[in-house]
């Protein structure tokens, strides 16, 4: 998949009106970070993401989408996540490639480009505990809100089953 067949946002919100997900964008300043978001939290309720494009050693790849605040061991990650040896970040171009984001827009909602099932995404159990889960639909200057359980939805009409694994510590 090539960069220029990435979906849009607008995309993005057909594909989940047509899931009938209900979801609701609030649009900002881009934010490259999860320091540069918190400005965001009043006037955005629910579990704030963080997302970590990381491969094994056998170059398979992985999402991870956490709690922003969460820590993630990346010495011992693999062993949960099923990864073969430690893992490291994936780089950007395999990113825009499978994704179809850049750096600081790595959002959950990248499974709508992974059309070939390149990425394996990593659900943190605790994030999962929120009622909303608020990430980015493919861009970092809007923040979209979407259920939990439709986040879940969302993953699985797009052809991937995600893991709900406890990844953080």
């Amino acid at each position: 998949m090539s960069d220029n067949t990435s979906k849009t946002r607008e995309e993005l919100f057909a594909f989940l009106d047509g899931l009938g997900i209900a979801h609701k964008t609030v649009d900002h300043a881009p934010v490259f970070t999860v320091a540069e978001s918190v400005a965001l939290r009043d006037a955005i309720p629910g579990g704030h993401t963080k997302n970590l494009f990381i491969k094994d050693k056998k170059d398979r790849y992985f999402l991870l989408t956490v709690e922003e605040n969460a820590e993630v061991d990346l010495k011992q990650v693999h062993t949960i996540i099923g990864g073969s040896g430690r893992v490291s970040f994936g780089r950007a171009e395999k990113l825009m490639e499978y994704l179809g984001v850049i750096p600081g827009a790595v959002t959950a909602f990248g499974a709508i480009n992974d059309i070939g099932g390149n990425v394996t995404f990593v659900l943190d159990a605790d994030l999962m505990a929120e009622e909303i889960i608020n990430c980015h639909p493919l861009s970092n200057d809007a923040t979209t809100s979407i259920a939990s359980g439709d986040l879940i939805r969302f993953m699985e009409a797009t052809g991937h089953k995600p893991l709900v694994l406890k990844v953080t510590s």
